[in-house]
């Protein structure tokens, strides 16, 4: 069973509609048992760091993530998801993230005229081409709707990155904890085949 986590700030239609569409079952949930019991979890997310962060506490979800992902199941963080398993944001400088990898959440820089959120499609640099990017060409398209983007300290758990006016760390790979800050579930097959390449991780 995969759990996609309901805490308030995520897109969770379109996430369950894609794993529908690949034949998965995902149960929607805010229960912290639900969690614990389910096979993997996905942590989707759109709009403010320090909202989200603060809606996770809320919902009494913080711990229960933290030992899921030290459970060693398959965790998926998507966009805004992604941001909240790092350190910090520019967006809420008072805030805390999860904390679960090192690292910082900066604010895209205006520069030669690119529009700020980045809303489209952009091509990826892959690192690694297994996990969530089996099967994939090497430069795939995935789509984007951000105004921040992550800078990774490790930069051996980064296994994606695209350029924006800068270059965006796009996805990162810790053993069973995978994130993305681009949307598979809007990112047509190429999104449809991470996902099916995540539901492949449960054991």
């Amino acid at each position: 069973m995969i759990a996609v986590l309901d805490y308030g700030a995520g897109n969770l239609q379109s996430v369950v509609k894609a794993f529908r569409f690949i034949g998965e079952e995902p149960v929607v949930t805010g229960n912290p048992q639900r969690l614990k019991a389910s096979s993997a979890a996905v942590l989707p997310g759109v709009g403010a760091f320090g909202d989200a962060m603060g809606c996770l506490e809320r919902c009494g979800l913080v711990e229960p993530i933290l030992d899921f992902i030290k459970s060693g199941k398959p965790f998926l963080g998507i966009c805004l998801g992604l941001q909240l398993l790092f350190e910090n944001s520019e967006e809420a400088p008072d805030v805390s993230g999860l904390g679960i990898l090192k690292g910082g959440i900066h604010r895209i820089p205006a520069a030669d005229g690119l529009k700020i959120p980045h809303i489209g499609w952009n091509s990826l640099d892959l690192k690694e081409r297994d996990g969530l990017f089996t099967g994939l060409e090497s430069h795939p398209y995935v789509y984007f709707v951000h105004s921040y983007y992550l800078r990774a300290d490790d930069r051996n758990a980064v296994s994606a990155t695209t350029e924006y006016g800068v270059t965006i760390d796009a996805a990162v790979r810790r053993g069973n904890l995978c994130a993305t800050q681009f949307h598979p579930e809007k990112s047509g097959r190429v999104g449809l085949q991470i996902l099916r390449n995540f539901a492949g991780m449960i054991g």
